[in-house]
């Protein structure tokens, strides 16, 4: 979009090389800044149109590298490996969302205000382990994260955050049992939190292309869910930026 810029922007977390990308309005003016987690195929096209998108309501929004040298992982083979890694070394991986929201903030079209944190997928599971660890972002938001890759102990989490968790109700990485405990693990710990789940809704219910991951039994796109998360999301970020 002609209205838009956009950039690589090189980092880098404990002697890791990551290249996020950057996009902002061309006026240079300085904007709320926006924290987008990419889902397990990393700094992918679809998810940079994402941050366009975002962008375009009125934001400054890094797309965060999670994976190093800007990897996009091409199948399942890669993936599995990949967050399993995150998952056995969580100084890491919330190591990475801080060094990613540490460069959002250093950009010169960011205001100085509250930053939003928002994934999708893994993505998502990253931004609410980022804010039960104590990341210290106004807000994060959930697109049908795998709630069951998050802790359970919020001891340490940012009071001062809302979240927002937007989650298909057949979803078998978010099952209800989990759902229902980070609920009450949000709850003891403090954090102001709305849980949407979508009903007859499974994985990945945003993405049109999840009708051709040939397991249907796990994910598909939902067109409702997709239009009604969307405004979720917007109104959030609104309230919050």
């Amino acid at each position: 979009m002609s209205d838009l810029t956009e950039a690589s922007v090189e980092y880098s977390h404990d002697g890791t090389r990551l290249v996020g990308h950057l996009v902002a309005r061309a006026d240079g003016a300085k904007r709320p800044g926006v924290l987008l987690i990419h889902d397990a195929f990393g700094v992918s096209d679809p998810m940079k149109a994402t941050a366009r998108r975002i962008a375009t309501l009125g934001y400054t929004v890094l797309l965060a590298d999670m994976w190093g040298d800007g990897r996009i992982p091409k199948g399942e083979e890669e993936i599995g490996p990949l967050i399993g890694a995150m998952a056995n070394d969580r100084a890491t991986w919330t190591g990475r969302v801080d060094a990613a929201h540490r460069q959002l903030l250093a950009q010169e079209q960011v205001t100085e205000g509250p930053v939003v944190a928002v994934g999708y997928c893994f993505g998502g599971s990253s931004a609410l382990e980022y804010v039960r660890v104590g990341g210290t972002v106004a807000g994060a938001v959930s697109f049908h994260g795998g709630l069951d890759l998050v802790g359970t102990d919020w001891s340490a989490a940012n009071k001062d955050a809302s979240v927002l968790i937007l989650t298909g109700a057949e979803d078998p990485m978010s099952p209800p049992q989990v759902v229902f405990e980070l609920e009450k693990a949000m709850t003891t710990a403090g954090v102001r939190w709305e849980v949407t789940s979508y009903g007859h809704t499974k994985h990945a219910f945003t993405n049109p292309q999840a009708d051709k991951s040939g397991n249907p039994d796990v994910m598909a796109y939902d067109v409702r869910a997709d239009r009604r998360s969307w405004e979720s999301f917007r109104l959030f970020l609104e309230e919050l930026a």
